[in-house]
């Protein structure tokens, strides 16, 4: 994969405890050399292993947001792309609102794909972001913690 500078790539990184807007992540990677766009949003399912879920809660370490712009940077590096951009959400959350948006523009839908792949799989690996889950029978869950 083409690796290019980054300057002017990486157009919005945010962790934010209001609701997210794919939009404003649509139109942060607006490029008139980019053919393709592709962008993953992340909702909050009413499931999980077969488990009722109420709703849940997303923390972030105090270096998140630091770590979300490096993850953003490498994930740039490593494609050939015009513009990224990665949004996410902590707080309490319920089923059906968005956690996470991230998007990529690229000359061609190939490279876009894999860019917008590579940043959702990489961000969820190592940005330190964790989901506490509330289920339906009052049990509950954290996902993602060290």
């Amino acid at each position: 994969m083409a690796a290019g500078p980054t300057h002017g790539v990486v157009r919005l990184v945010a962790i934010r405890d209001e609701p997210l807007d794919v939009t404003e992540v649509m139109d942060a990677v607006q490029h008139e050399a980019a053919g393709g766009l592709t962008m993953f949003v992340g909702r909050v399912r009413n499931h999980d292993h077969g488990m009722s879920v109420a709703g849940l809660d997303y923390s972030a370490h105090p270096l998140a947001l630091q770590r979300l712009r490096a993850v953003s940077m490498d994930v740039a590096a490593r494609h050939d792309v015009r513009a990224i951009a990665a949004v996410h959400a902590v707080g309490r959350l319920a089923v059906g609102d968005l956690a996470v948006v991230v998007a990529a523009a690229a000359d061609h839908r190939g490279t876009a794909f894999d860019a917008a792949r590579d940043l959702i799989d990489t961000l969820k690996s190592e940005v330190p972001i964790w989901k506490h889950q509330a289920f339906g029978d009052g049990t509950q869950q954290w996902v993602g913690t060290p």
